[in-house]
C-alpha cells in the first residue's frame, strides 16, 4: 500500500509539473463557451457583473511605442465574452483611446468603475495591465497605489464577488491591501520583483500571454490562476529570465469553490509559443 501510494504522488507531481509545459504549446485565444451537456445551474452566472479592463501605457520597457498593453486589453474582452461576461457591462481604457475605449486616468477609471458596478450589481472583474514601479502600477503619466487602488475598489465593489487581476513589476505590492473573502486577486509578480515580456516586438507580456492560455483550459478563476502561475514559471525558465516573478493569487474563503464557468476544460490543438523577450514590465 505504501508503494502505490509513492507511486501515485510520484504521477501528480509529474502531471502537475507538466502543466506550464501544456500551456505554452496553446494558442492564446479567447476561452471557449460552455458545452452544451454543461449543467448550467451548476456554473456562475456572470452576465450581471461589471468589467473593467485598462491599458495603462503605450511604451515598451525601452520607451518605444508598444501595443503590448492593449492587445492583452483588447484580447480579454473578447475572451471574458466568451465565458459569460456582457459586453454591455464593460468598460474598457488605453492611452491610445479610440472610439471603443475610454482615455486611462485615474479618475476617469475611478468614476467608470463605480458607475459600471452601480449598473452591474453581481461581482466585480477588473484586470489592469501595465508597466509597474515599487509605488503601484502605471497608469498614463501617474501612478496609481495600492491604498488608492484599494479604497476605489472598495467605493464600486463593496462586499459582492470580485477578481482583480494586476498585471506590472511589482505588482504583488496590491495583494494584501485588495484581500478580503469575497476577492480572488492575482498579479503578475511578487511585490519586490519584475515580470516580463513588453519588449517592442512582444505581443503580450509573459503574465498576460499566460493568462489568456489559462482561460483556454481552465473552469474557474482558482485554478485559472494556478495554471498562470505554473506557465509563467515555465516560461521564464525557457527563457532564462531571472531572478523569477512569482505571481501571487489570493483566493477568499467565500469563492473559494465559486466562480466557474466550465465544468471540463476543452481539448486544444499544440503550438509552439511565439519567440519572446525577457524585458521586465
Amino acid at each position: 500500500m505504501k508503494k502505490y501510494l509513492i507511486a501515485l504522488g510520484v504521477v501528480l507531481v509529474l502531471a502537475l509539473g507538466g502543466t506550464g509545459l501544456w500551456l505554452l504549446h496553446q494558442p492564446a485565444r479567447a476561452a471557449d463557451t460552455p458545452t452544451s451537456d454543461t449543467k448550467e445551474s451548476d456554473l456562475s452566472d456572470f452576465s450581471q457583473w461589471a468589467v473593467v479592463l485598462v491599458a495603462g501605457d503605450y511604451r515598451a520597457h525601452s520607451g518605444a511605442p508598444s501595443k503590448v498593453f492593449d492587445n492583452a486589453r483588447h484580447d480579454l474582452a473578447a475572451a471574458f465574452t466568451k465565458i459569460g461576461f456582457k459586453k454591455a457591462n464593460m468598460v474598457q481604457f488605453s492611452v491610445d483611446y479610440d472610439d471603443s475605449t475610454q482615455h486611462t486616468g485615474i479618475p476617469e477609471i475611478a468614476a467608470a468603475m463605480h458607475e459600471a458596478a452601480a449598473k452591474a450589481k453581481a461581482g466585480c472583474l477588473i484586470y489592469f495591465t501595465s508597466h509597474g514601479v515599487p509605488t503601484g502600477i502605471i497608469m498614463g503619466e501617474a501612478v496609481l497605489g495600492p491604498e488608492q487602488m484599494r479604497d476605489m475598489v472598495n467605493s464600486a465593489c463593496g462586499k459582492r464577488p470580485a477578481v482583480i487581476v494586476m498585471s506590472s513589476c511589482y505588482s504583488g505590492q496590491f495583494v494584501a491591501p485588495l484581500q478580503a473573502d469575497n476577492r480572488i486577486i492575482m498579479t503578475a509578480s511578487r511585490p519586490d520583483r519584475t515580470s516580463f515580456g513588453c519588449g517592442e516586438l512582444d505581443q503580450y507580456t509573459f503574465f498576460d500571454d499566460c493568462f489568456l492560455r489559462a482561460m483556454a483550459i481552465s473552469g474557474d478563476f482558482p485554478g485559472l490562476g494556478a495554471g498562470v502561475q505554473q506557465c509563467v514559471s515555465v516560461r521564464e525558465q525557457q527563457m532564462k529570465a531571472t531572478p523569477p516573478s512569482e505571481p501571487q493569487v489570493s483566493v477568499g474563503s467565500a469563492v473559494t469553490f465559486t466562480l466557474r464557468w466550465r465544468d471540463m476544460p476543452p481539448s486544444g490543438p499544440f503550438r509552439a509559443p511565439p519567440g519572446d523577450n525577457k524585458q521586465p514590465t
